[in-house]
């Protein structure tokens, strides 16, 4: 990794996805035809991209009991044990309805709703990750959404993966469908005659999910458009060099477009920390997809404070961050944009992204300046009550008609007027 001065500081200059003009053709053509045959353009792109000819879409009771009884015992408890803990993170991001009155009569407040029904894509095929079976479901269940429907892509054996299987069952999922791609997130926008349309669908994918997320939002909600991973630390030289290569590949190996930074004012860890990540990237199996990331987006930065530092990582607004420091804690106020933030040299990002409880659905490319984890309140809706009495209307009115008139709008304003007129 190269060493760098706050100078060269550039900001991620990555779109959130990079796509190419057919791309999106072909994602428009598949929702397409989701949106007009149904079924028949979810089994047939099936076996055009996955390979598997089914019989049925969806995944049956027998299938999901094969797939738990399976799996070693100790991984499910370890799977149960990791959905207790985000079930318990969650439970602490729940809001309550609200109603205030004034002295004339007004009552005025706040209903919280659950969406009806959430769809929950889970990336598959080659890989399993149960891990985001239960970051999309779990904080879904907590807000009370009654109908979760999980989507993935089945493997070559026409099945989805144990470890999915076994995640959703634990973390209570009724319908689950063996589709992925454009096709899925169709789906669950457009509903068919076997998989139900849904208000908001959640999780990542490729970049034809992503694309996919972004043509039907409107048609129903989504949760973000989400980029290549990112982790910055922010360390002095307390810090361990080893633990830092450790987790700064950690993110790397993820895809060639991850990006991977360290802030420090000690210029002797930075060159620990370089010597380091080349000596564990030769050990790396995804070592090639790492070399790549740290090559095109990875960087150290040398600051002359903490303080200088935690202005740098606000400017770079990380997915995930570290701080690994004498004092932690004492930083946490000076950072205002990252997704996740882990205190202290044992509160290693997969902490996070598996068992600690908080959601890993992160902000990324730098949008952690507006905006946050996936949470209870992405699967609420606000609805506003207002109940307007009579004595208010008559103190209010001539103020609320003459705004209106201000705004052009007569017939607003003859709204109010009828009313002050009956009385």
């Amino acid at each position: 990794m190269r060493i760098h001065e706050v100078s060269e500081l550039k900001t991620l200059e990555r779109s959130v996805e990079q796509n190419t003009e057919s791309q999106r053709k072909a994602v428009l053509d598949i929702l397409k035809d989701v949106k007009e045959k149904g079924d028949k353009a979810l089994f047939q792109y099936t076996e055009k991209f996955d390979g598997v000819p089914l019989d049925t879409l969806e995944v049956t009771n027998k299938e999901i009991d094969e797939a738990v009884a399976s799996l070693d015992p100790s991984m499910v408890d370890i799977i149960s044990e990791a959905a207790r803990n985000i079930r318990e993170y969650h439970e602490k991001q729940k809001h309550e309805s609200w109603f205030f009155t004034r002295e004339d009569g007004t009552l005025l407040g706040q209903k919280i709703t659950p969406l009806d029904s959430v769809g929950v894509y889970v990336p598959g095929g080659t890989a399993a990750y149960p891990s985001s079976v239960l970051m999309g479901v779990i904080p879904a269940a907590v807000a009370g959404v009654k109908e979760i429907v999980l989507v993935s892509p089945p493997g070559k054996d026409g099945k989805l993966p144990a470890a999915v299987l076994t995640a959703a069952s634990i973390a209570g999922v009724k319908r689950m469908f063996k589709i992925g791609g454009a096709q899925a997130i169709g789906a669950l926008a457009y509903g068919t005659e076997t998989v139900p349309k849904t208000d908001k669908i959640v999780g990542p994918g490729n970049i034809y999910v992503a694309l996919a997320k972004r043509e039907v939002f409107g048609v129903c909600d989504i949760d973000m458009i989400a980029g290549p991973s990112e982790i910055a630390v922010l360390a002095d030289e307390t810090a361990n060099p080893r633990f830092i290569a450790a987790d700064l590949l950690s993110q790397a190996e993820h895809d060639p477009r991850s990006a991977v930074f360290l802030v420090t004012t000690s210029a002797e860890l930075a060159d620990k920390v370089a010597a380091e990540v080349e000596a564990q990237l030769s050990r790396l199996p995804r070592k090639d997809i790492a070399i790549q990331a740290i090559k095109d987006y990875g960087a150290i930065y040398l600051v002359k404070s903490l303080s200088e530092g935690a202005d740098v990582i606000n400017k770079i607004a990380p997915e995930h961050l570290e701080i690994m420091t004498k004092d932690p804690i004492s930083l946490l106020g000076k950072i205002k944009h990252a997704g996740a933030i882990f205190l202290g040299e044992y509160s290693s990002e997969p902490v996070g992204d598996y068992f600690a409880g908080s959601n890993h659905v992160l902000p990324t490319s730098g949008t952690a300046r507006f905006s946050s984890p996936l949470n209870v309140d992405d699967f609420t809706k606000k609805s506003s009550v207002i109940r307007y009495s009579e004595q208010a209307i008559k103190e209010n009115g001539r103020k609320i008609s003459a705004f209106a008139r201000l705004e052009g709008l007569e017939a607003h304003a003859r709204a109010i007027d009828l009313r002050l007129e009956d009385k």
